[in-house]
């Protein structure tokens, strides 16, 4: 069972996983391990099931997740029965009302929807993956000159489960650099996977972007593939000025994560998301949302 914070309810509550048997026997099992070394996690798999969420048939499958996971379709600039495919649905558009976004300067806001968990004066080179697993920010991004820009100070990681918006979006105005892609496998990022398989976010297919943001200085973005994920689109366009909440991206189908990394003295993140990190519980967060502020050492 897997539990999350309810920052508004102040309480936990239970994570509706989508394919909890089947995840728990890939990760669990010696049968499921083993096959998941010969063949899930290779890109093979995720792109032939990506292929067939791009098909018209597999439109027919949205109705019932939509009813399974209590999703709310009223949220989507398009109805149910105006997507052209399961990916379509996945990557489905947002009203403009359907997220508020705290436009203060010195407001942190969340890039995506999703479950947080915040790390402090980090070691790059012992980053955690959870308890008594750890993992390198020189061999995530392959890159120790900018790695080292990080000592000391403060990693976001935000999962997105197959149930929530899937387009994530920059966390203040600023101006991206080009995004950096990284080849990898196509792991789980579900907890029940990342206790059992060692530097997942080093195997699996990534992208990198650093953000010259104008409050936060500068923050390295990370999108991380997973099982299923066909494809990390980036929407945005490099060395080009955003503002706070345009979009970045999004994912195809399947289960993913961002990690944000800040420079030392730049961010203090919100008490309960540190306070239930430490606890080792996730935080619910949507896209707008305030988790933190600016340092004023900065």
């Amino acid at each position: 069972m897997i539990q999350i914070y309810n920052r508004k309810t102040k309480s936990y509550e239970e994570e509706q996983v989508v394919g909890k048997k089947y995840i728990e026997w890939t990760y669990e099992s010696l049968i499921g391990k083993n096959l998941t070394e010969i063949f899930l996690k290779k890109k093979l798999f995720s792109k032939l099931y990506g292929l067939y969420c791009d098909t018209k048939l597999s439109s027919n499958k949205i109705n019932a997740f939509i009813k399974d996971y209590n999703i709310d379709i009223n949220l989507s600039l398009k109805k149910a029965n105006e997507f052209n495919s399961f990916n379509d649905f996945f990557a489905r558009k947002l009203t403009s009302s359907a997220r508020e976004i705290n436009f203060d300067l010195n407001a942190l806001i969340s890039p995506g929807d999703g479950r947080l968990t915040c790390y402090t004066n980090i070691s790059i080179d012992n980053l955690v993956q959870v308890k008594n697993i750890t993992y390198s920010l020189r061999k995530l991004i392959n890159n120790d000159n900018i790695a080292s820009n990080y000592e000391n100070g403060v990693c976001l990681i935000l999962r997105l489960a197959p149930t929530d918006y899937h387009r994530f979006h920059f966390i203040d105005s600023g101006i991206p650099t080009e995004s950096h892609f990284i080849n990898g496998f196509y792991y789980s990022v579900n907890p029940i996977a990342l206790k059992n398989i060692s530097n997942i976010f080093c195997e699996n297919k990534r992208e990198w972007t650093l953000f010259k943001s104008d409050n936060f200085d500068e923050v390295l973005m990370i999108e991380v593939g997973a099982t299923c994920v066909g494809s990390i689109i980036q929407t945005y366009t490099p060395d080009t000025k955003v503002n706070k909440g345009d979009e970045k991206g999004y994912f195809k189908f399947g289960g993913s994560t961002i990690i944000l990394f800040f420079k030392k003295d730049t961010v203090n993140i919100d008490a309960d998301i540190l306070q239930q990190s430490n606890l080792g519980f996730e935080s619910k967060v949507s896209f707008g949302e305030t988790i933190g502020y600016k340092s004023n050492k900065l």
